[in-house]
């Protein structure tokens, strides 16, 4: 005789996305065990600030406000977002009044996201938190899945693995991982600059690979992702604090005046990443990093990810009740849709990326060209830009 599983979903990972996950669940109706590591560490550094920030979409905003957070993330909105090339005279210009809209998105401090969604988790009756315990083996059973820990088992209807780009879950599972090195390393860290920045956004694209500058919520300071070769990269985190402000400075054309201090600089390798199966078995499901990792070319990691966690809160929304949410095929036509859309977002930024890594002058006319018409071609820009802020 089987026993009935004590979880409905057990989630592995609290970071931004499986901490979403857990709570979207729990005010479902759901019994959730989340298994997570250790509880997150602020890293607030040099300006009071965390290093590592996140641009989120009005969809993404949305989620969050669901789950009660949004108040307390001190978000900083971006109104437009300017893109321009080392070699080029063309430049696109992307406003949040062109669709109407107050904002394009907004940029949150991951630390400060993930202390206001912890305190959730913490005062949520449905959730039960177990930290410190290392994941070593997943059983199907007659009735669910049970999780062997280094500290006990657990037992659950439905497994979902969203413990990043290193999944444990994945691996157990034995789905396949495809990996597409980019030959880039991203180099992110806050600037101070001698200009406001106004809510407007910044990306150019170097020859070396792309920068971004993305509003605070600090008029003053700038959150830098740079995307670079690793020999670059290096040499740069080696740099004195004098002679980077000075190379950012000039990679950005001084668009915000003077760079005046840095923060902390941190380096990572990039890499794509995308399995074969979201669903690799009929009670497993992988989404966030678990499932796919982009380039931070356009900011769409956590949007992605939380657009995961979107299409299965639609799809636990029309489960009849009593539905066994580990059903055999339940989370197929998910799978299938979800990998879809990974594969197109890898292609356009692979291809984001050959486009501007093209320096014949027969490509930088061609880009030139393609850009000015984009920039001019009011209702396609209008389009790409709806795309960008996501399903609301």
């Amino acid at each position: 005789m089987s026993v009935d599983p004590e979880y409905q979903a057990a989630i592995v990972g609290g970071g931004l996305v499986g901490a979403v996950a857990a709570l979207s669940l729990a005010r479902r109706g759901w019994s959730v065990l989340l298994l997570e590591r250790s509880r997150p560490v602020p890293a607030d550094g040099r300006f009071l600030m965390d290093v590592r920030n996140v641009a989120l979409a009005p969809a993404s905003q949305a989620l969050l406000a669901a789950v009660g957070v949004w108040a307390e993330l001190q978000p900083a909105p971006y109104v437009r977002m300017e893109v321009w090339e080392e070699r080029g005279t063309e430049a696109m210009s992307f406003s949040a009044a062109e669709v109407g809209r107050r904002e394009l998105g907004w940029i949150v401090e991951n630390g400060r996201a993930l202390a206001a969604l912890w305190r959730a988790l913490d005062v949520e009756p449905g959730i039960r938190l177990v930290l410190g315990e290392r994941l070593e083996a997943i059983e199907e059973t007659a009735a669910g899945i049970r999780l062997c820990t280094d500290g006990g088992t657990y037992d659950a209807r439905l497994l979902i693995g969203v413990d990043g780009a290193r999944s444990t879950v994945r691996e157990l599972s034995g789905t396949r991982l495809a990996t597409f090195p980019t030959g880039h390393e991203a180099l992110a860290t806050l600037v101070r600059t001698e200009s406001p920045h106004e809510g407007v956004a910044l990306q150019r694209f170097l020859l070396d690979g792309p920068l971004a500058l993305l509003p605070s919520r600090e008029p003053s300071i700038s959150s830098v992702v740079w995307s670079q070769s690793p020999d670059q990269a290096g040499r740069r985190l080696a740099l004195p604090e004098p002679d980077f402000c000075t190379e950012i400075g000039r990679a950005i054309e001084h668009r915000l005046g003077a760079i005046e201090a840095v923060a902390e600089r941190h380096t990572f390798p990039l890499a794509q990443q995308l399995v074969d199966d979201f669903n690799p078995t009929p009670r497993v499901l992988l989404l966030g990093d678990a499932a796919r990792v982009v380039h931070p070319l356009a900011g769409l990691g956590a949007n992605i990810g939380f657009e995961d966690v979107r299409e299965l809160l639609d799809g636990v929304d029309t489960l009849p009740r009593g539905t066994d949410p580990g059903a055999a095929g339940l989370w197929r036509a998910f799978a299938r849709q979800r990998r879809a859309r990974a594969r197109f977002m890898l292609r356009l930024m692979s291809g984001f990326k050959q486009v501007y890594a093209a320096d014949s002058p027969a490509a930088q006319l061609l880009r030139n060209v393609g850009v000015g018409w984009l920039n001019r071609a009011a209702p396609l820009k209008q389009q790409f830009i709806r795309e960008a802020l996501g399903r609301l």
